[in-house]
Order: structure tokens, then sequence, then C-alpha cells
């Protein structure tokens, strides 16, 4: 399979499986002027699937640091209000949304911090509709990604430049299953898997996850009527679609007030633009209480203090360390990836999806379960080849759950 062949059933992969694009749906693409030859194929494959009309967002890089370096200090307070409507018109009409991720990872390095948390919080609150219907897989919402020039010189720094793009696009199409028979056929089977791992765990209920490696001890309590899905969803008509390509997780949501103990990154975290990194957060009756950073601490604390529910978990998500994207040993820089290559927690607000009966509460009902909300969501990489995870049954007994690394079952 040549790489034209290999771009094309890609494609054909975001459309069919990842979107799951239904006769007559609109579709609104988020991406930059990195992909636009692979997001004019992808549109294409919408059309072909029976999309009623497909919109695309371009960003430039150029441009988009531009506004942090110049725009005045007001512009970081507000967003655009046509942008908002936009997806509020998308979810109204029961549209599917699409990011094709091509970023550099370090576009925002020495920008100022302060102008990068308002702009968040300004974000965060002028997209709290949107932010719902994709918490609660209202509507269909996926993230793939494609190598652009400067992200590709990131994850491999020692190849000539014109190796780069080549070594990150067979390393992206690795591990999204294409090149080795239909990829639409071993995503079906890859899903199942996973849906497998995410029953077992649901026929146990644990109470209670206690985890440990170096730089990490930690206890993660589960609401009561917790539920651990896979990378594999269903929007509000019932039509499945994969949030994220890949995917190797199963995840569930902690009971907000539940967590105990301190944890320790083990892979770069990607924020903004900025790379943080070497950080120990301690943890106490589900509080974070203590940062610790090597690299963008200062940022890190902005993440956390963006509002009350930033200082809690909202996911925790089990990765085999044996898994496809750990085992091909390359840094990412990029969560989408990295994420998939180890367990990892989420700060933030929580999927309502993930316990029962919590699909579609007001916010202040979702508290009332133990379960966090916020305007952010952040998935950071704590897992290792030495991590144990226990399992605490309600009667007290203790299960292995991961074992070095690995699922004990």
């Amino acid at each position: 399979m040549d790489f034209q062949q290999k771009l094309e059933e890609y494609a054909e992969l975001v459309v069919k499986v990842g979107l799951n694009i239904q006769p007559n749906q609109p579709l609104l693409i988020n991406t930059t002027t990195d992909t636009i030859d692979f997001t004019r194929l992808i549109v294409k494959k919408a059309y072909e699937a029976g999309a009623k009309r497909v919109d695309v967002n371009y960003t430039d890089e150029v441009n988009a640091r531009a506004f942090y370096d110049y725009a005045p200090d007001e512009a970081f307070n507000e967003f655009p209000k046509w942008a908002a409507m936009q997806r509020d018109e998308l979810i109204e009409n029961k549209g599917a949304l699409l990011w094709i991720d091509a970023d550099n990872p370090d576009l925002l390095e020495g920008v100022s911090i302060d102008r990068i948390s308002s702009f968040q919080k300004a974000s965060g609150k002028a997209l709290e509709n949107y932010r719902k219907a994709v918490m609660n897989d209202v509507i269909t919402w996926s993230i793939v990604a494609m190598p652009s020039e400067k992200w590709a010189a990131k994850v491999f720094p020692n190849l000539k430049p014109e190796e780069q793009m080549q070594a990150l696009w067979e390393l992206i199409f690795q591990v999204v299953r294409i090149g080795e028979g239909t990829a639409v056929q071993r995503w079906k089977e890859h899903i199942g898997n996973l849906e497998s791992r995410a029953t077992l765990l649901n026929n146990k209920r644990f109470k209670k996850l206690h985890y440990k490696a170096e730089g990490t001890d930690i206890q993660v309590e589960l609401p009561k009527e917790h539920i651990w899905m896979s990378g594999a969803s269903k929007n509000g008509q019932n039509v499945p679609f994969i949030a994220n390509m890949p995917t190797e997780e199963v995840y569930t949501a902690p009971l907000k007030t539940g967590v105990n103990g301190y944890v320790k990154n083990t892979k770069p975290f990607v924020y903004q633009g900025n790379v943080i990194d070497d950080f120990t957060l301690t943890f106490e009756n589900g509080k974070i209480t203590s940062i610790k950073a090597a690299a963008g601490e200062k940022l890190l604390q902005e993440l956390i203090g963006t509002d009350e529910g930033a200082k809690y978990l909202g996911e925790i998500a089990l990765v085999p360390h044996e898994s496809p994207i750990s085992a091909s040993n390359v840094l990412f820089f990029n969560t989408l990836f990295d994420e998939n290559a180890s367990n990892h927690f989420a700060i933030g607000e929580a999927y309502p999806t993930c316990v029962e009966g919590a699909r579609g509460l007001t916010q202040s009902e979702l508290e009332q379960m133990g379960i966090n909300t916020s305007i952010v969501h952040e998935d950071f990489m704590i897992g290792s080849g030495d991590m144990d995870i226990m399992g605490e049954l309600a009667d007290g007994t203790m299960e292995p759950i991961f074992i070095k690394g690995a699922w004990a079952f």
C-alpha cells in the first residue's frame, strides 16, 4: 500500500468510523492551514458518505502567534460570539465536529502566561453550551491528527528535515491501524477488545483504586454508580462514534472528593503551546494542595487556578504500558497520542456519561453526585512499566488491576 492509498484509507476511517457520518448530517471541521490537502480529502469522503454540508475553520500558526504577541490585553478577556453561535447551531442541527490536529507543540512558548490563562477562561465561559454537548456526547465529535513540519521536527529532531514528515506520517498510520488489512474492520475488532475490558471492570464494581509507582502513591475513590467506558461513544441519536483516534484506553470518572495521595507525571504535558514536565501533584480529599514542577510550574498553577473544578480530577484512564504507542518508544508531544501510551488522569471536568443517570444533568446536580465540573479538561500521563494498580472491592478485598504496567486480568 503506497502513501496515497494509506492517506485515502485514513480519511475513510475518520469519516466512517471516527465520525460515522449519517445521511444529511452537517459537519464542522476545525484545523490549521498545515492540513489543507488532507482536509480536502476528508471533506470529499464526508460528502460521499452523505453529509449535508461540510464547513471548515482554518487557523494559521503565524496569525495565531501574532494574536498572542500583539493584540491588546482586553482582547484576551473576550471570545468571538460568532464562533460560539456556529457551534451552537451545529448542536441544534445534530451535526458532527472534527478536529484535525497538526499543532506546533512550541507555538506559544514565551507568551505571557496571563494572556494564555485569560483567553482560556474567556473561551471556556463562552463555549459552555458546546462543552456540555461534547462532555455529554450529545453530538458526534472526534479528534485526529496529521503531521506538520514543526511538529515532525519536534518528534524526530535527529532525522534530516526531508525525513521527519515521512517518519511521523508512517508512525501515525501505524498507531491508527492503517496499512495492514482493512482499517475499518481492524478498528471494529480493536473497539471490541476495549469494550470487553470495560465490561470486566464494570462487573467488578471497585470502590477505590490504589496506584503505586516511582513518585506516585495515590488512592482514587469511584462514584457508586460509575461506568467504565472505552473509546467508543454514542451520540444523542444513539449513533456510535470514536472521540479519539488513536485510542487505547478505558476510563471513568473519579469521586470528586475521593482522591488522596501524590502523583508524578511520566511524559511531558503539552498545554496551550507550552511544555510542562517533571511535576508532582498532591491531593487531599480530591483537591490539589501542592504543585511542584521543574518546567512550566507557573502555567500549571494558572491551569489549576482556572476555576474551582480545575483543582480536582475529572477522569482516570487505564492504558497498558505495552500499548502500540508506548511500544513505538516515541514521545509525540501531543496529548492525543501520548495519553494512549500511558495511564493518565485529567484535571477538571468529568464526563457525565461515566456515571449512571448523570448524562444531561445541571452543574449543581452533577456536583451533588460527586462529579466534578469545570471549564477545563486536560489529560496528563502517569503510567509506566513499574506501575501497580490495586482495586478495592466493597468488602475491602484487594484485587490487582495492573501489575508492572500490564493488565492483571
